[in-house]
Order: C-alpha cells, then structure tokens, then sequence
C-alpha cells in the first residue's frame, strides 16, 4: 500500500509517502513551523510526491492528523487532504495526533503506559493514555494539568508529545517518575503514514478532532430587534 500522510496540525509541517509493502518510507519532508502551514504545504506536497516518483495515480490512500492542535494549522492540512484525495479519486482516513505521537512506543511492545500530552494552554493539556499494547486506558480529554497528572497513579509512565516536558516538570514527588520523557513538537510524519494504512476509513473520518468548543462563543442572550411599528 502506498499511503500519502499529511500533518499540519501541530508545530510543523510535514508529508511522506510510505510504501508499507517494502516498510521504506521513499519520500519525505518536515518543516519546523507555527504558523505559515496554508502558505507551505501545497509546495511541500509537491516536493514530497515529485520525489516518491509515483504521482497521485500510484497512492492508495492519504492519512492526515485531525487534533487536537492548532485551529487553523489542522484545517490547513484536512482541506488539502480531502481535495487531494477527491481530485485522485483516492480514500482519505483521519487519525488524531495523540495516536500518533504514541503509535512508535506502542510498536515497541513495551511494558509501561504511554501518556500522550499536547500543551492546550491556559494550564491544561489534551491528554490520552495508552497501554503499552495500545488498549486505551483514558480516552482523549482536555482537562488542567492538574488532572493528567493523575494517570501517574497508573504506574511509570513514557510520556510523549509537545506537553511531555510541561507534564515532567510538575510530575507528583510521591509517584513513580516516568521512564522516559519525549518532547516532540509533533508526531513523526512516517507514524502517521503507518497508522493511517491501519486505520478503517469507515470508522476514521478525515473531520477535525475537537476536545473542546472554540474560545470565541456567542453571547447566550442575543439582542433582538423587534420590527418598526405599522403606520
């Protein structure tokens, strides 16, 4: 299978192309980046597929992060995604970031838990936390820091993502301290490939991924104007 992955929704921005037949990942390419995706990712793209050698035609599937992340970095990266995938007459999956960030610990069949973190700010963070098989432990939330921080009551953890750092310092002295602490700014761009060649596209929709509503909200009592009196 030939799988297209995108991500933008994070802190770069990044594409490839993965031959899961051969396991090689045979084009890539990765920007360190927060703001300027939209501006960016159609060359990138371009780049990326004129060195795979295999066209739009040859693609079986594009995979693209969904979320949590930035607003518009995220949409910058489905929009691309889906009109790609429409013009190829290819399917298109989505899959979150913070499967992403844990999807190469998992394959390590390692023994410990995985905490995915992506800083939210204000004090708190997206949060999910895996088994060291991949079974979810605690789905995906939004809560202050706080409250991730109590996943360490499920053992040493390896924490991953943006936030790993964030939830490192402030990690209770009472708890076993994690086994290792990796702050990636976002997921590696070949993991999103495989876990979009994983993925049912009938259950992993390529729609923004939100944990919680946007900051700007309309007001609960609007104004209403009443219509000017018949004369």
């Amino acid at each position: 299978m030939m799988i297209l992955a995108i991500d933008t929704a994070l802190d770069a921005c990044s594409a490839a192309v993965l031959d899961t037949t051969s396991g090689n990942t045979i084009a890539i390419e990765s920007q360190a980046m927060q703001r300027g995706h939209a501006e960016a990712l159609m060359p990138l793209i371009a780049r990326v597929m004129k060195e795979s050698g295999i066209g739009f035609a040859g693609l079986d599937r594009i995979a693209v992060t969904t979320g949590p992340g930035s607003f518009t970095g995220l949409r910058v990266g489905l929009s691309a995604a889906r009109g790609l995938a429409l013009s190829a007459e290819k399917p298109v999956v989505g899959l979150s970031t913070l499967a992403a960030y844990a999807a190469p610990v998992v394959a390590e069949n390692g023994a410990h838990a995985i905490l995915s973190a992506i800083d939210a700010r204000h004090d708190h963070v997206y949060f999910q936390l895996v088994g060291g098989d991949g079974s979810l432990m605690l789905k995906p939330k939004v809560a202050p820091i706080a409250e991730a921080l109590e996943a360490a009551q499920f053992g040493p953890l390896h924490l991953v993502g943006n936030a790993a750092n964030i939830l490192a310092e402030r990690w209770p002295a009472d708890a076993a301290p994690p086994v290792k602490v990796d702050r990636q700014p976002a997921p590696d761009i070949t993991w999103v490939a495989w876990v979009g060649a994983a993925v049912d596209p009938d259950t992993a929709p390529p729609r923004p991924f939100y944990l919680r509503a946007p900051d700007a909200k309309p007001p609960k009592d609007r104004l209403v104007i009443s219509a000017p009196p018949s004369t």
